[in-house]
């Protein structure tokens, strides 16, 4: 599959691009930034995250390892979506049921640029949306491309913003879990209140129409319960 990408070069300005349409490969030129555009396919996942990347680098933005979709048979993984460090935001939390640790300052700021790929059924990584705009200034950085990078960097950085992504999670799941214990609360003293006007309706109910009468008389024989039946007009005593 052959496919085209518009090159920009770091001043706005048009530069040039090889594209290998057999390879998916795509070599940088020292001043150009290529430009990812949908359909644009890659060998491995790797290689997509290289070369958004470089793409990040070059832009002004740092990469986050975003979330990915997983087969049910064998859980490899379908799709990767690639995207800013300042997407989304962080969630706070303070609430009754537990102390929120230090706050830190938060890098988010709700940016949706973002590159998604999915591996197709001949084995590439094709690109199937792509977000460009960003909601933030853009720095260009002086950080080594991940090329670059050993396998040893590559690894350390990758798990270092899954950690952040997780992190993000935990907070996430953290506030629905904290809204679920307040709407189960909240639901019981309902319930309590339900149940103890249904007792006082039952109690006033039985007092104003009652066939059997419980007394407890001390004048009589210890140990038992003298019962006077309204409706026979007997009376009788039962052991208690």
């Amino acid at each position: 599959m052959t496919w085209y990408c518009m090159t920009v070069d770091s001043d706005m300005g048009a530069g040039n691009v090889e594209a290998s349409a057999e390879t998916g490969s795509v070599a940088f030129e020292e001043d150009s930034v290529v430009e990812p555009c949908v359909g644009m396919e890659f060998d491995s996942e790797d290689a997509a995250k290289e070369f958004y990347d470089e793409y990040a680098r070059r832009v002004g933005f740092i990469m986050r390892i975003d979330q990915c979709r997983r087969s049910e048979v064998d859980k490899r993984i379908l799709s990767r979506r690639l995207s800013c460090n300042k997407q989304g935001f962080y969630v706070k939390i303070r609430d009754q049921y537990g102390p929120v640790r230090k706050p830190r300052p938060s890098t988010r700021q709700g940016c949706k640029a973002m590159m998604l790929v999915k591996l197709n059924k001949s084995g590439k990584w094709v690109v199937t949306r792509f977000v460009k705009d960003h909601t933030h200034p853009l720095v260009v950085s002086s950080r080594p491309s991940r090329s670059s990078m050993d396998s040893k960097d590559r690894r350390i950085q990758e798990l270092t913003m899954e950690v952040e992504h997780q992190d993000q999670l935990c907070e996430l799941y953290r506030g629905q879990l904290i809204t679920f214990l307040k709407n189960v609360e909240e639901q019981t003293e309902v319930l309590s209140t339900k149940i103890e006007v249904a007792v006082n309706s039952v109690r006033k109910v039985e007092s104003e129409d009652c066939s059997v009468e419980l007394i407890r008389p001390s004048r009589l024989l210890p140990g038992l319960v003298y019962i006077w039946n309204w409706l026979d007009g007997q009376s009788e005593f039962y052991p208690v």
